[in-house]
C-alpha cells in the first residue's frame, strides 16, 4: 500500500516541530495568503476558511500526485468578538497584551487536509486565562521580540508561559497545531507517525 506524502503548507517552525515531535515525516510548502475576516464571519468560520485556503492553495500550486496530502492550519486568538492577528509593531503588541491581562480568551486552531479525493477540516478551541500583567512586564516582554509573528502577541511555549493562570483545552493547539485531533484526522488519510507504523507492522498477522 502506498503511503501518502504529507506536505505542510506553513512556514511556522512551531507547527513543523510539533509534527516532527509526534513522529511524522513531511515536506514543507508555505503559501502566502491575504488573511482578512469577511463581513459577519465568525472567528471559528474564519479560522477554518483560512486553514482550508492555505491547504488548497499549496495543493493547487504543486499539482501533486494522488498520493499527496496537504495540511494547512490557522490559529486565532479571540477575545469577545475581536480576532487578534499578529502585531505589526511594539505598540500594537503591548496593547494586545494589556487587553488580555487578567482575562479569559479563546484560541481557535483549525486544520485542513486536502488530498486527491477528499478534504477534511477540523478545529480545536482552548480557553486561556491570563493573570493580571503590569506595564513593566508587558514592556519587558515586548522588548524580547517574542510577541512578533504570534497571534495575540504571545508565545505559550516561550516566556509567556509565565502569564497563563489556567488553560482548558489543547496546549499544542495554542502553540499552533492541535496534535491529538490532527493525528486522528491524518490517520483517516492513511498517514501515521513512523513509530506507530513500525508498531502496526510488528503486530500485523503473517
Amino acid at each position: 500500500m502506498t503511503i501518502p506524502t504529507l506536505l505542510l503548507a506553513s512556514a511556522s517552525p512551531r507547527r513543523a516541530e510539533l509534527l516532527r515531535t509526534a513522529g511524522f515525516r513531511f515536506e514543507t510548502s508555505p503559501v502566502d495568503l491575504i488573511e482578512q475576516p469577511q463581513a459577519g464571519e465568525s472567528a471559528l468560520d474564519y479560522g477554518r476558511r483560512i486553514a482550508l485556503e492555505k491547504a488548497q492553495a499549496a495543493y493547487d500550486q504543486l499539482a501533486p500526485a494522488s498520493a499527496t496530502v496537504v495540511l494547512g492550519a490557522d490559529t486565532e486568538v479571540v477575545l469577545g468578538r475581536r480576532i487578534y492577528g499578529k502585531p505589526e509593531n511594539a505598540e500594537q503588541a503591548a496593547e494586545m497584551l494589556r487587553s488580555l491581562s487578567g482575562r479569559r480568551h479563546r484560541v481557535i486552531s483549525a486544520v485542513a487536509l486536502v488530498g486527491a479525493t477528499r478534504t477534511l477540516v477540523i478545529d480545536s478551541q482552548t480557553q486561556v486565562v491570563f493573570r493580571p500583567l503590569n506595564t513593566a512586564e508587558i514592556d519587558a516582554y515586548v522588548a524580547t521580540g517574542e510577541p512578533f509573528g504570534k497571534a495575540g502577541a504571545y508565545a505559550l511555549q516561550g516566556r509567556a508561559c509565565a502569564f497563563v493562570q489556567s488553560l482548558r483545552g489543547s496546549y499544542t493547539g495554542v502553540v499552533g497545531l492541535p496534535i491529538y485531533p490532527c493525528c486522528e484526522a491524518l490517520a483517516e488519510f492513511g498517514i501515521v507517525p513512523d513509530w506507530r507504523r513500525v508498531a502496526n507492522m510488528a503486530t500485523a498477522p503473517v
